[in-house]
């Protein structure tokens, strides 16, 4: 029997004051309803249907590259109907799993459990017990304490209204069930919609079995319907993620201080202090310390490497051994080899910078190779872009860069050359030969200072 998941996402989300579907806004940097589907998959679901509505072209292109199938809900009339419009779609013999694209924590390991407790024909609802209640459909028990109803706030009675145990919307349901029971459906509430919780009650005269079954958190169930909720739900899934990071080694220096957003892979002794940020596909090795206020994204960092308060790494490659920061920024396609060096107020982008090479302080190297042992001194610029067109700046083995040079690009220095402090190269320098191109100091007397013009 293959598991075939819904999603509802047609939603318009009126409480989140926004042109964005609320499907659309983010958990640790991605959409709630990538979160939804990256679990369905982790589910072994052989078929994805993300019922869309509100936006759904927005919602569409913002998540192309999902391997799913999208189904039109063309009017809004409740949770029945979305549901009934993957019909067509559904095969008979299928469990259907209802999931909710504005809950984007539901785990692996609560679906889990609602799939081993319900029988082969029966039906599985996720339920939860609440401090308050209010809001949510509440479940209704026979004096056996079965479950036979579930009831919607509007159309709930006072003492309905008591009942702490709620509807989460997340449920298992043969399809075989699905087919005969939503096409019946009616619009008998308040609200004029066809739910998909009245199936409960006919499951009920059926005398279809109903396996109620609590998730491993409430977090897990806890769904966003306005900003408030979105950024209780961040901290959550960034608390879960501290704590995951922990159990693999990691020191956290301030565990509530910590963003990831996209997948963090570390090897034993990190650590990591306050108000880091993760986002793509980053990797470290082992003992490395991330300072504070560092972002860092799709980087690879290797074994001992250091990075220092404020520093910005993007798209880059680290070795073993190296130091950057502070305030450094590391752009894209940055290769830094083992026990290299940058320092503060750098600026690197399409830079390879050799073994034990040195970019200590306030200098920018683009579009450069650096090989071994390099000393780039304060103040360098490879002047790379010529208003049209980017140029390589290649600097050999051993080279040493006087402070406040600047390399015109394209140019070579190569192996133990020497530039001289101040110096602008726009020729090639060959090895071991010292450049030089200050001119010769002029002072002259009596100079006036240009002064402001005063505005008339």
């Amino acid at each position: 029997m293959g598991l075939s998941v819904v999603i509802l996402a047609a939603g318009r989300g009126t409480r989140m004051k926004s042109e964005v579907p609320k499907v659309l806004h983010t958990i640790a940097g991605l959409p709630m309803l990538t979160h939804v589907i990256n679990t369905a998959k982790a589910c072994e679901a052989s078929e994805i249907f993300v019922i869309y509505g509100h936006g759904g072209q927005q919602v569409q292109e913002t998540l192309a590259a999902q391997k799913v199938t999208w189904v039109h809900q063309k009017q809004t009339l409740g949770t029945g109907h979305a549901v009934a419009q993957a019909l067509p779609h559904l095969k008979a013999t299928d469990q259907v799993l209802v999931l909710l694209g504005d809950v984007p924590m539901i785990s692996k390991e609560t679906i889990t459990r609602l799939r081993e407790r319900t029988p082969k024909d029966a039906i599985g609802w996720l339920t939860a017990h609440v401090k308050n209640p209010a809001g949510f459909g509440r479940i209704v028990r026979d004096s056996d304490n079965n479950p036979v109803q579930i009831v919607e706030e509007k159309d709930a009675s006072d003492l309905q209204k008591t009942i702490d145990e709620i509807n989460t919307g997340i449920c298992l349901v043969p399809a075989k069930y699905l087919k005969d029971w939503l096409p019946k459906l009616k619009r008998n509430n308040s609200q004029k919609e066809y739910y998909l919780t009245d199936i409960f009650s006919v499951a009920v005269q059926h005398g279809v079995s109903l396996v109620t079954v609590s998730p491993e958190s409430l977090i897990d169930v806890q769904g966003v319907n306005d900003r408030i909720q979105q950024a209780q739900l961040e901290r959550a899934y960034q608390a879960r993620i501290a704590e995951d990071l922990m159990r693999q080694g990691a020191t956290l220096l301030s565990p509530d201080r910590i963003d990831v957003r996209g997948r963090l892979t570390i090897a034993n002794d990190v650590k990591i202090d306050v108000n880091a940020i993760f986002e793509g596909e980053v990797t470290l090795g082992a003992h490395c310390y991330i300072g504070p206020n560092v972002y860092l994204k799709n980087t690879v960092v290797g074994k001992n490497v250091v990075i220092k308060a404020n520093s910005v790494i993007e798209d880059a490659n680290i070795a073993d051994d190296c130091e950057v920061g502070p305030f450094a920024r590391i752009r894209p396609g940055t290769k830094l080899a083992r026990g290299a060096k940058i320092g503060n107020f750098v600026e690197t982008k399409n830079a390879d910078i050799g073994a034990g090479s040195k970019v200590s302080h306030l200098s920018y190297i683009g579009d450069a190779k650096l090989g071994k042992a390099v000393n780039v001194g304060a103040g360098t610029i490879t002047c790379n872009y010529d208003g049209a067109n980017k140029h390589q700046t290649t600097l050999g083995d051993d080279v040493f860069i006087g402070s406040n040079t600047a390399l015109v690009a394209p140019v070579k220095v190569g192996k133990g050359a020497t530039v001289g402090a101040g110096s602008v190269i726009t020729k090639d320098v060959s090895a071991n030969e010292l450049a030089l191109t200050r001119a010769k100091q002029t002072n002259i007397k009596g100079w006036k200072r240009p002064k402001k013009k005063l505005k008339g």
